[in-house]
């Protein structure tokens, strides 16, 4: 694999399954009259931040600094990604932003980004396939651009994706994920060799 090869650090991996009729309620920042829902994200941030992660910190041999810390998702979890890593600068320094729901509550992510005083210091890989739609594309590239202005650089500290026929599922995320963490947690030791 992309370890053992010598291309990405080694790296423990934690999945967390969605909760299904709470989900919006948990990856959005802001709550949406005519859905009925949504605007825990905040909430969920700490779970994650206070709950989990010290959870996995102490048992497993882990570099819990913020330096070795990534968060990333995809749609709704692609928006929760880059609204956590806005909020919690100290905690997560690499984002995988997915294919995100930029379009929630009038694009409220795209506020939250320029009402930032400054670039954080979070490195973020940014994507979006091209079969998801019009609306979908300009939208990452709004958030592209929002980011940028903000100072980060695409092909430093930011990675910017429009994956050729990328559709909004699973399959295709999955796709890119070595990219993602190629980018994320490029290495920095030589290749592991097998006895």
């Amino acid at each position: 694999g992309l370890i053992t090869s010598g291309e990405i650090e080694p790296l423990i991996i934690v999945g967390i399954y969605n909760t299904g009729e709470h989900r919006l309620n948990e990856y959005t920042p802001a709550p949406k009259a005519e859905q009925g829902q949504g605007g825990h994200a905040d909430d969920y941030g700490r779970m994650l931040v206070e709950e989990l992660k010290p959870f996995i910190d102490h048992p497993y041999k882990t570099l819990p600094g913020v330096a070795h810390t990534a968060m990333g998702g995809s749609s709704l979890g692609g928006l929760l990604t880059m609204h956590l890593g806005l909020r919690y600068p100290t905690t997560f320094s690499r984002l995988a932003v997915l294919s995100p729901s930029v379009w929630w509550d009038e694009r409220v992510i795209l506020r939250d980004v320029d009402a930032l005083p400054g670039k954080l210091p979070i490195r973020i890989w940014l994507d979006a396939g091209t079969a998801e739609g019009v609306d979908t594309l300009a939208n990452l590239r709004a958030l592209r651009d929002a980011l940028v202005a903000k100072g980060w650089t695409i092909g430093d500290d930011l990675a910017y994706l429009e994956a050729q026929g990328g559709e909004h599922n699973e399959q295709s995320w999955g796709a890119r994920v070595d990219r993602v963490l190629t980018f994320l947690f490029p290495s920095t030791r030589p290749a592991l060799h097998a006895p």
